[in-house]
């Protein structure tokens, strides 16, 4: 048995657009120019500890789901997801989870949009852990479902996926569609780097089928 754990944004969505627009509105709320999209996509993932970045992600959570809900900012799933979360919900031996940087309210709303509710039996948000690369959502969901790190699959876009999965004991698979590059994520630690979800399956003991 496997414990499969996914990263949302930049892993399942594509949420850059979105993800963008909000960190503008915010900048712009607090006195700065509204930042390039290159700018937004450097510091995805990236905590930020100090008073004033407090206060933005308060007021970046407060604005979030007025601003998704405007026409064209919704979170797309980048192309072979689906196929391949359905091709992994019909095994047996595989428990499917997410660990995001998102609000529990953000995630809610990706699992409804696109139907994985009924295959991700667990989740860890901001709300619930430490930000990545602690370990907490990591062991929080092993000791959920009675798995353990060993046995545990962490696939993100991100270096703090890699680093979080590498801290809790699990194995790291990164992304490289996301928002850090195939260098960025083998220096974090990843065990494999995919270039499409067609691929992931390959790199969970007892697949052997291409979706």
């Amino acid at each position: 048995m496997k414990l499969v754990l996914f990263d949302c944004d930049g892993t399942l969505v594509d949420s850059v657009r979105l993800i963008h627009e909000v960190m503008a509105r915010t900048f712009v709320h607090f006195g700065y120019d509204r930042p390039a999209i290159e700018q937004t996509k450097s510091i995805i993932g990236k905590p930020h500890v100090d008073d004033e970045a407090t206060a933005m992600t308060a007021y970046y959570k407060a604005i979030f789901a007025e601003t998704r809900a405007e026409e064209g900012l919704q979170e797309p799933l980048f192309d072979g997801i689906s196929e391949m979360i359905d091709r992994l919900a019909m095994r047996e031996d595989i428990l499917m989870g997410a660990v995001t940087g998102k609000s529990r309210r953000g995630l809610n709303l990706i699992m409804d949009t696109h139907g994985f509710r009924k295959h991700f039996i667990v989740s860890r948000t901001a709300d619930d852990c430490p930000s990545k690369p602690h370990p907490g959502m990591v062991t929080e969901c092993c000791d959920e479902t009675g798995m353990v790190p060993s046995d545990t699959i962490v696939i993100g876009d991100a270096i703090y996926d890699m680093q979080m999965a590498k801290a809790a004991g699990a194995t790291a698979i990164g992304v490289a569609w996301g928002y850090a590059s195939e260098p960025e994520l083998w220096a974090a630690g990843a065990d494999a780097v995919v270039t499409h979800p067609r691929e992931i399956p390959g790199f969970i003991p007892g697949t052997d089928e291409a979706v």
